[in-house]
């Protein structure tokens, strides 16, 4: 016959494995903390979304802009004409900043779609690259014709963006 606990017993039971679970939690958060630390230590903080750094590059540009002098502005010179091109870039950050905090997440899916076009582009030219350092620029070279063997020429063949 089995012996019952007493229910006293079965609560400091749970709440030492709830105690131990938290202890785990807090180890991890902790270690996750300090992981993270090492790391914006040793590579500087981390980029931030597509959105952020939009606006980080509109006003690097807009800083930029607004110290240069400007030959494209006729007959203004000095100080009116950094006024004009000063003018000219908040009115552009105005209509530009609210479109990126209205929609963020449209400009992270650009930038994944912008990696996704750059890798099909390496993909495409990587062969026709090693190719041309390689010194053989003409297929015929490497490899006979596949259509003169009636083989399919489907998708893996040789894209030629010339």
């Amino acid at each position: 016959m089995s012996e019952e606990r007493p229910a006293s017993e079965a609560v400091e039971e749970e709440q030492a494995r709830a105690t131990d679970a938290d202890a785990w939690a807090t180890a991890c958060a902790e270690d996750l903390a300090a992981e993270k630390a090492r790391r914006r230590a040793e590579h500087g903080p981390p980029p931030g979304s597509a959105a952020e750094e939009l606006k980080k590059l509109v006003d690097a540009v807009a800083d930029k802009l607004s110290g240069l002098p400007s030959p494209l502005l006729g007959g203004l010179a000095g100080p009116a004409a950094q006024q004009v091109v000063r003018q000219v870039v908040q009115q552009a950050k105005a209509a530009v900043e609210p479109v990126i905090e209205r929609n963020p997440d449209v400009f992270d899916h650009l930038a994944a779609a912008g990696g996704e076009l750059l890798a099909a582009y390496r993909s495409a030219v990587h062969h026709q690259e090693r190719r041309w350092t390689a010194g053989t620029a003409d297929p015929a070279d490497e490899r006979p014709d596949r259509r003169d063997r009636g083989e399919d020429t489907g998708p893996g063949e040789r894209i030629d963006l010339d």
